[in-house]
């Protein structure tokens, strides 16, 4: 089989396609045959080196794809040859196949085609969280979603205006803006001119927002501080900003607002009922055709370069694929 290489930390040109051994699966474990695998923007800074979490050298990046399933380690349960599932199995996804164990599997309904499994767990299990256990979103209170034409931005449109908040959409272009228009936001926000502040205020008559959810950081986190309502709460969700803020206890102390910390991988493992009970109502409303994941840009599995390259440069709008095998 053929699998992207991180051989050394570096931009995406340092990557290379090359041909490694088939897998075989351990007891618990299946092999997925990748059809579409998604990118996200840890991804990028993996391979750079600059994630929380790196793993040894040499390795393939990519932790979400949607495929059939090639082979069933004989302890595994529930997933036979040929099922179509989406697959989160945290690295190793960019490539033809990938070993994913029981609990980084979910079969895909009917009406779920592979390049729309490949993007679907991350973004919404991630907003999920963050919106229902993190902020305890409630319908009527105003939320704030900065990098919202992103992939995790754009799900917490869509499911803020599900739980019944007042969403206010804000990118930091006309376009981006445009493109979000999709998820149907009850305001839209333009932040590229740094009146991020004062443009909240103005459309909150100077109460500000009750949940805030930043992906961002940077000097973006430090305006959100002070355009978050009485009891409000700013959710940590990343840092495509590149810097990461500090925050000024003196205005949680103003504003008796919290700052709540989101990282699904260790809700995950600390609390799996919950996060098994989250997705189970995501593919629910998926189903019902209430979530609608957007892929704005696919490439070919060998143009890999120009698809890590739409998140170092940050264009990004909605999920990037890569097409490792046509669907028929």
């Amino acid at each position: 089989m053929r699998a992207i290489l991180c051989k050394s930390h570096g931009p995406a040109e340092n990557l290379s396609l090359e041909e490694v051994d088939d897998l075989t699966p351990a007891p618990d474990e299946a092999i997925v045959e990748v059809y579409s695998a998604a990118l996200n923007f840890p991804d990028g800074l993996q391979i750079q080196g600059k994630y929380q979490y790196q793993p040894d050298m040499p390795f393939s990046p990519g932790s979400e794809v949607g495929g059939k399933i090639l082979a069933v380690g004989d302890q595994l349960k529930d997933f036979a040859v040929g099922d179509r599932v989406m697959a989160t199995p945290g690295i190793g996804g960019l490539a033809e196949q990938v070993r994913v164990r029981g609990d980084g599997l979910r079969k895909i309904p009917d009406n779920m085609d592979f390049k729309s499994a490949a993007s679907f767990a991350m973004v919404y299990t991630t907003s999920y969280h963050a919106l229902k256990q993190r902020a305890n979103l409630q319908a009527g209170e105003t939320l704030l979603v900065l990098g919202a034409s992103g992939g995790v931005g754009l799900a917490a449109v869509e499911l803020g205006k599900l739980m019944g908040a007042r969403v206010i959409a804000a990118a930091s272009s006309e376009e981006k803006l445009e493109f979000v228009k999709a998820a149907k936001p009850d305001e839209l926000l333009n932040y590229g001119d740094g009146l991020l502040k004062d443009k909240v205020n103005a459309l909150t008559d100077g109460r500000g927002a009750d949940v805030i959810y930043d992906p961002v950081g940077g000097d973006l986190f430090d305006q959100a501080c002070r355009c978050i309502a009485w009891n409000g709460r700013l959710l940590v969700i990343g840092f495509a900003s590149g810097r990461i803020p500090e925050y000024k206890a003196n205005l949680a102390l103003l504003k008796g607002s919290s700052m709540v910390g989101v990282f699904l991988g260790r809700f995950r493992k600390e609390e799996p009922e919950e996060y098994e009970k989250n997705f189970d109502e995501l593919l629910k409303l998926y189903e019902q055709g209430k979530l609608n994941p957007i892929v704005t840009e696919s490439f070919a599995f060998e143009d890999y370069v120009s698809a890590f390259n739409v998140f170092i440069e940050r264009k990004v709008m909605g999920k990037v694929t890569l097409e490792v095998k046509a669907e028929v």
